[in-house]
C-alpha cells in the first residue's frame, strides 16, 4: 500500500452540516479524491492537554461541544469505531521519540465529527483522536507528525481538523463570502506560498513572518493541526488546495492535501 497524503480541515462553524449557506457538500467532494483510509488519526483544535494523549474509545460519543445552536445539530451522532490500537500505538510511537504521551477514553468533539460526517458520511472509518497542546508552538506539532509519519504506511490518514484562519472577535455573521477582509487574503496567500515552497521554518515562524498572524490567530489552537499534517507529509509533498472561500468575513474555509510527489 502507498503512503496516504495528510490532510489539513478548516471545519467551519458547527452548523455546516445542516446550514444551506455553507460549503458542506464540498467536503464530500474532497473526500472523492482521496484514497479511502484503513483508519484516521484526527487531532482537533477542540481538544487540548498538557501532553499528547490519544482516545482509545472503542466507540467514540459524538461530543457536541457547543451552546445555542438549532437542536437539529445536537440530535446529529457520528457513530464511527474507534481505533484504541491505532491510538496506543501512536502514543507509544510518540514516546519512542522523546515525546510523552498517554492515553484514555474520549469523544469525538466537533472539530473531528463534523467535518467526518460529511466526508464519510456512512461512519465505517475508524477514528482514533489525539490531542493538541495550545500551550506549545508549531514546532512541537510538526515533530508530533514528523514522529507519526510512518502510520501512514498502514493505511492511517493522518487529519488535522482547525480553521486555517480564526479570529470570532473579526466575524460578522451577516457579511457575504465576497466581503472577506482582504488581510484575511494576505495571510492565506503568504502561508500557501510557503507551504508550496515546503519552507518549513518560515512556517514554524509564521507569528513574526506572516502578515497579520497575530490578527488572523489571537490564539493559534485552530493553526497548530496543520503543523501535524505538514510534519506527517513527505519531504516532497505535493500540495492541494480546496478554497472554499471566507465566511462571516474573517473565516476562511481552505482545507489542504500534502500527497507524496
Amino acid at each position: 500500500m502507498s503512503r496516504l497524503p495528510t490532510v489539513f480541515i478548516s471545519h467551519g462553524a458547527p452548523t455546516l452540516p445542516i446550514d444551506p449557506s455553507m460549503p458542506s457538500a464540498e467536503f464530500a467532494s474532497l473526500a472523492q479524491t482521496l484514497p479511502r483510509p484503513g483508519a484516521i488519526l484526527m487531532l482537533s483544535a477542540h481538544w487540548g492537554t498538557a501532553q499528547p494523549v490519544a482516545s482509545i474509545a472503542t466507540q467514540p460519543e459524538t461530543i457536541h461541544d457547543f451552546y445555542g445552536f438549532p437542536r437539529a445539530l445536537y440530535d446529529l451522532r457520528y457513530p464511527a469505531p474507534g481505533a484504541p490500537d491505532l491510538a496506543r500505538r501512536a502514543a507509544v510511537t510518540l514516546g519512542a521519540h522523546g515525546i510523552a504521551a498517554a492515553t484514555a477514553e474520549h469523544g469525538l468533539d466537533h472539530g473531528a465529527w463534523v467535518p467526518l460526517l460529511l466526508m464519510f458520511p456512512d461512519a465505517d472509518v475508524p477514528v482514533a483522536q489525539l490531542s493538541i497542546q495550545p500551550r506549545l508552538d508549531a514546532a512541537h506539532h510538526f515533530r508530533i507528525g514528523r514522529a507519526l509519519r510512518d502510520l501512514r504506511d498502514d493505511g492511517v490518514m493522518i487529519v488535522g481538523s482547525g480553521q486555517i484562519t480564526h479570529n470570532l472577535r473579526m466575524a460578522d455573521f451577516s457579511a457575504r463570502p465576497e466581503d472577506a477582509d482582504p488581510r484575511v487574503t494576505e495571510f492565506t496567500d503568504w502561508f500557501e506560498q510557503r507551504m508550496a515552497e515546503r519552507d518549513i521554518d518560515a512556517l514554524l515562524d509564521y507569528r513574526v513572518r506572516a502578515p497579520h498572524a497575530a490578527l488572523m490567530h489571537p490564539t493559534d489552537e485552530h493553526l497548530l493541526p496543520v503543523f501535524s499534517a505538514l510534519g506527517a507529509a513527505a519531504d516532497d509533498y505535493r500540495l492541494g488546495i480546496q478554497s472554499l472561500g471566507t465566511f462571516q468575513r474573517a473565516l476562511a474555509m481552505t482545507n489542504y492535501v500534502f500527497t507524496d510527489a
